[in-house]
């Protein structure tokens, strides 16, 4: 999947997910109450939103390790594994 709007299509849920994660990868201060109750009405509860915050902090956590100490992937990858927007993404946005 390289667009998660486009896959996230018809899940208020997923699409609730996705967007709090991209926000929390690409601006972790701009993070605020509104994000965390629009998983709530999208039907998370808290546990789910703690999960969705550990898997979106280690996930980000892992990579910047990784990044940060020059790992190559394996020969067999393709790369890009996630293709980033060519412009950030408009993150005021719900």
């Amino acid at each position: 999947v390289t667009d998660w709007r486009t896959a996230s299509a018809g899940s208020e849920r997923l699409a609730a997910i996705l967007a709090y994660a991209e926000r929390l990868t690409l601006a972790p201060a701009s993070v605020e109450a509104a994000d965390i109750e629009r998983m709530r009405h999208a039907g998370l509860a808290d546990e789910g939103i703690l999960h969705a915050c550990e898997v979106a902090s280690y996930f980000n956590y892992v990579n910047r390790m990784a990044e940060g100490l020059a790992v190559q992937v394996e020969d067999d990858w393709e790369l890009p594994l996630l293709r980033l927007p060519d412009r950030p993404p408009d993150l005021s946005a719900p």
